[in-house]
């Protein structure tokens, strides 16, 4: 799922961050031969996120403790669902508890609000919701996973991993034609190219240019529909911009191919999970 030495960076970072000086209340209060069983728990339905990040954090502070999974990847728990279940040592238990819970939180988060996205299309829609690059630093590849784990897609990982000319590029560049006309030219072969435009006027530079997809911006819902009829047979179409929950069914019936959300990573709330620990003999 990931490359074991990229998720072990983000782990040890992050556990680095909440464990500078050691852990003074439990080394304080807590035995070293305690061991203890935790139960992370569904406080609120949820969509499962982030099984082998919860697991690889207990690793990284005690290789001892075992974790299991009670419900599966991408599972729908309801609340009062245990997700995972870790035993071993209570002090490492406690130790690792704040920075894993913090992990699958945001990433069931993710999950749970890209799955709501996904179930709003009408049965049979072809249309494809995908995420943005607005994603936290140093954790795309985690939130990444989990709107993949929700049902949508992603869409570019870097700026290296496609063509797409948003608005400061055609400024940059001197106009949509010249910018799609440069980048057809230096753009490797296997690259389909996206522009991203404004209006109806900047739809139809980007069309006869030769643009594969493009992206209609913040555009009025009157104005999507004359959008998808002129780009019909000549490029893809992606709605991006001011995209609710509301939305999604009424964008896909209009012939949408891709609806971009950045909410999806960037406005997602933290799922409500909760490690319940008791103590063993």
């Amino acid at each position: 799922m990931f490359v074991k030495s990229l998720l072990d960076r983000i782990v040890d970072n992050a556990l680095a961050e909440d464990l500078e000086g050691g852990d003074l209340t439990t080394e304080a209060t807590v035995p070293p031969e305690a061991r203890a069983v935790a139960r992370a728990v569904a406080r609120k339905d949820l969509v499962v996120c982030g099984a082998d990040v919860f697991a690889r954090v207990f690793s990284r502070v005690d290789p001892g403790v075992r974790v299991e999974r009670a419900l599966d990847e991408g599972a729908d728990a309801k609340r009062g669902d245990v997700i995972w279940i870790a035993e071993g040592s209570a002090r490492s238990l406690l130790m690792a508890e704040r920075t894993a819970l913090n992990f699958v939180q945001r990433m069931s988060g993710i999950a749970t609000l890209a799955r709501s996205y996904v179930r709003a299309l009408p049965e049979g829609a072809k249309t494809r919701i995908t995420d943005t690059r607005k994603t936290t630093p140093g954790l795309r590849v985690l939130e990444r996973y989990a709107v993949r784990v929700g049902g949508a897609h992603n869409h570019r990982d870097t700026l290296g991993s496609a063509v797409m000319i948003k608005d400061n590029h055609i400024q940059a560049a001197g106009g949509i034609a010249l910018a799609v006309e440069r980048a057809r030219a230096r753009a490797p072969h296997t690259s389909k190219i996206e522009v991203e435009v404004a209006s109806l006027a900047e739809l139809d530079q980007a069309l006869a240019a030769g643009a594969d997809i493009v992206m209609l911006d913040n555009f009025a819902p009157a104005d999507v529909a004359v959008g998808v009829a002129k780009a019909r047979g000549k490029a893809l179409v992606e709605v991006s911009g001011g995209i609710t929950l509301e939305r999604i069914a009424e964008l896909a019936r209009a012939g949408v191919d891709v609806i971009s959300s950045g909410a999806l990573t960037h406005s997602a709330p933290s799922a409500d999970i909760a490690l319940d620990l008791e103590r063993l003999g």
